[in-house]
């Protein structure tokens, strides 16, 4: 089974999209299997991350925006706005899908275990995932 699950963003940083695809994956009637979580852009991407205390995912972003600076005069690629190739790195060193395994209809996540879509760019943007739930 194959959902496409549409996420708005607003700005760049970590979107915790856990209650999305847990639902999709109680949804499917897979009992035992996997999920597959595949985000279709590349200035975008995905990550498991702790959920449970927000100073991570700020920790992540500013070592992020410290690792890959958002300078436009330090790449060649600037034709879709001075953001976009930082923003291509970020992805390219991160994560364009994220697989975990199903038991008893449920995703087998740790305690503090969430999914993030992380958003690279500036300004507000639709981001389309695609859930496969074999």
């Amino acid at each position: 089974m194959n959902v496409e699950l549409e996420i708005v963003v607003e700005r760049p940083g970590l979107y915790d999209v856990t209650q999305q695809v847990s639902e999709i994956v109680s949804g499917s009637g897979v009992g035992e299997g996997l999920a597959t979580i595949f985000i279709r852009h590349t200035s975008a991407s995905l990550i498991i991350q702790e959920n449970a205390d927000p100073s991570v995912l700020e920790d992540l972003q500013a070592w992020m925006d410290r690792s890959v600076p958002q300078d436009a005069q330090l790449y060649a690629h600037r034709a879709e706005g001075p953001d976009d190739m930082p923003a291509h790195i970020r992805a390219a060193i991160t994560a364009s899908s994220v697989t975990i395994p199903v038991m008893n209809g449920r995703m087998a996540l740790g305690t503090w275990q969430g999914i993030f879509l992380w958003e690279h760019r500036h300004g507000p943007k639709q981001r389309h995932m695609i859930v496969s739930v074999q």
